[in-house]
């Protein structure tokens, strides 16, 4: 299994829906900046939001098992081979992610890392 390099890409928000459904004051996610890198193959890598780990782990699974030489889904999304560009689920302020596969062997019970720790 190889290890899985997460960038976060952008971080957003539909002012549209914000406006009509957010809270007051409601922003791009305060927890994710863009520019920041994880490492991680079937574990969520410290710092990164619970609910953006649920929307791209089975991408990172997939990647981390060899799936880094293929295009996903029949090449018609994707054009780089080892590449998924996914996004959180959150519908008001959703971040974007970049997933690629390394050639960084994953070692059982080492913690997953976030770039520069």
């Amino acid at each position: 299994m190889k290890k899985v390099r997460i960038t976060v890409l952008k971080t957003t928000l539909d002012e549209q829906l914000a406006r009509e459904y957010g809270v007051e004051g409601l922003g791009p996610c305060p927890m994710l900046r863009e520019g920041q890198v994880f490492y991680a193959d079937y574990a969520k890598p410290d710092g990164l939001c619970d609910e953006a780990w649920k929307a791209l782990y089975q991408y990172a699974f997939a990647l981390a098992h060899g799936a880094g030489g293929e295009t996903f889904y029949f090449g018609d999304w994707i054009r780089t081979p080892g590449v998924a560009i996914c996004s959180c689920n959150d519908g008001l302020r959703p971040v974007i992610f970049k997933l690629e596969a390394t050639d960084e062997v994953s070692r059982p019970n080492a913690p997953a890392r976030e770039e520069g720790t």
